[in-house]
This record gives structure tokens, C-alpha cells and sequence, in this order.
């Protein structure tokens, strides 16, 4: 296969009502409108220097992840009508719920138990936001349309299940963020500090591992650190969508596909 005819590699996120997609150099997002018709749009990615830390161990996740994220406040003035992920009631009351039983939960000496507890309960959101409306459904939208992308086939036919889904970083990432917050606690660094490094740190190891796993996608340690996050999809991360869902997802990606080709 040349160069040409290779696959883009493409990430997504779930909307409340569409598809968000990535690819490497531009984004595009579809929704069903309130009307009831599907509306696109598309651009150009922030750069956060993606590029020009693409052989920098850690840093590169980073940035990737930072760009990604970036998106999607571009995407909300684009489709007003998109929903957001967390754009919800139940996941902000959520968010402060759990913020507010982690700080309980850190009060006295931080060992390994008690920063695993808190880590598990910072999923508590994300876990309300997918039990509530389309986002589950449309997170199966996702993987069928990348997967069918993928393997030239129908996202019809196509498992709701990825082995790239970001449900993969849940195991790396709450081993990393656990142990980085106790070691740096008892190192002596304490507060917002050791709480901003520990996040950073544990993002990048995680994001490390997780290409890692993918890279060496047939070893037993690269499907134990994906299993969490497959079990996560399988059981709750994501839904079969509806043909009228799965239809919006093919204009997502068939807007980045057009996006890309212009490059």
C-alpha cells in the first residue's frame, strides 16, 4: 500500500447528539438538529506543537490530548445546537459530589488505598454522563464508523467496541496518578503543586502505555491494561445505535475524510 492509500488514523468523541471526529491535521463534527436534519462543520486542529514534540516520550500525548480538548469549545460555536458531553446537570452535580468526597477522602496520610479510592471516584462522572440520553449510543457511533473506516467495511456491521477507545487509559492512568501522588507526597511536596503534577505526570505515563498497547497489541500485559477499558465499553460506555444515529456518524466521516484529502 503507498503512502497515499494509507489509512488516516482518527479519534472521535461522543456528543450528545452527534459525532465529533479527528484527524490528523483537521476536525469535523456532525448533529442531528433539533429539526430533525443533520448539520456539519468542520476545520483546522489547534497546533500545541503536536508536531514538534512527535518524538518527545510524554509530551507528545500531551499535546495531542490538549489539542483534542481544544476542539471542542470551536465546535460548540460552529453547532450551537451540539451537545456536550458534560453540558448536563446530573454530570456537573456529579463533578462537585465527587470533588467534594475526594477531598474527605485525602484528609490524614495519602497511601495507595486511599489515592486508588479517589481515583476510581473521579470516573463517577464520566459513568452519570454515559447512563444518561444518547452519549452511549452515540459513543457506539464512534467506534462503528471509525472501525468501518478502518477495515472498509459497514459501521453497521462494525463492533461498538475499540481497542483505541479512550476508555483504554482508565487502568494506566488511575496506577500512574495513585502512585505519583503518593511518592510525591512523600518526597514533600504537597498541595495544588503535587496535585497538577501528579495529573500531568500520571496523563503522560498513561498516554505512553496506552501506545504502547497498541503497539504491542498481541502481548498479555498490553490486554491487561485494556481490559478495564473494554469492559467499561462492553457494559456501559456504549449502546447500539439506531440507523438515524449511525446515518449522522457516516456524515462525520465523510466530512473529515473530504477535509483531510485537501491537504
Amino acid at each position: 500500500m503507498s503512502k497515499k492509500e494509507e489509512k488516516l488514523r482518527l479519534g472521535g468523541m461522543a456528543l450528545r447528539n452527534g459525532l465529533l471526529v479527528h484527524g490528523p491535521t483537521h476536525w469535523a463534527a456532525a448533529i442531528r438538529g433539533r429539526d430533525g436534519k443533520i448539520q456539519v462543520a468542520s476545520g483546522r486542529k489547534p497546533d500545541f506543537g503536536g508536531k514538534l514534540l512527535r518524538g518527545v516520550p510524554g509530551a507528545r500525548g500531551v499535546s495531542k490530548l490538549a489539542e483534542a480538548f481544544a476542539v471542542v469549545p470551536i465546535v460548540k460555536r460552529r453547532l450551537p445546537e451540539a451537545g456536550l458531553p458534560m453540558e448536563d446537570a446530573k454530570a456537573l452535580g456529579g463533578m462537585l459530589l465527587a470533588a467534594v468526597v475526594s477531598q474527605s477522602l485525602r484528609r490524614g496520610e495519602r497511601t495507595l488505598g486511599r489515592e486508588a479510592a479517589v481515583s476510581v471516584l473521579g470516573l463517577a462522572p464520566a459513568m452519570l454522563v454515559l447512563r444518561g440520553g444518547d452519549i452511549a449510543a452515540y459513543h457506539g457511533v464512534e467506534h462503528k464508523a471509525i472501525a468501518a473506516y478502518e477495515q472498509d467495511g459497514d459501521a453497521a456491521d462494525a463492533s461498538k467496541e475499540h481497542d483505541r477507545c479512550g476508555s483504554n487509559l482508565v487502568a494506566p492512568l488511575l496506577a500512574t496518578t495513585t502512585v505519583g501522588n503518593v511518592a510525591l507526597r512523600r518526597a514533600g511536596v504537597k498541595g495544588s503543586v503535587a496535585d497538577a503534577l501528579s495529573a500531568i505526570g500520571g496523563m503522560a505515563l498513561a498516554m505512553e502505555l496506552f501506545a504502547w498497547s497498541e503497539r504491542h497489541s498481541n502481548t498479555k500485559l498490553a490486554a491487561a491494561l485494556r481490559r478495564p477499558g473494554y469492559e467499561i465499553q462492553r457494559l456501559v460506555g456504549t449502546r447500539e445505535p439506531t440507523d438515524e444515529q449511525l446515518e449522522v456518524g457516516r456524515a462525520a466521516l465523510d466530512e473529515i475524510l473530504r477535509v483531510e484529502s485537501r491537504d
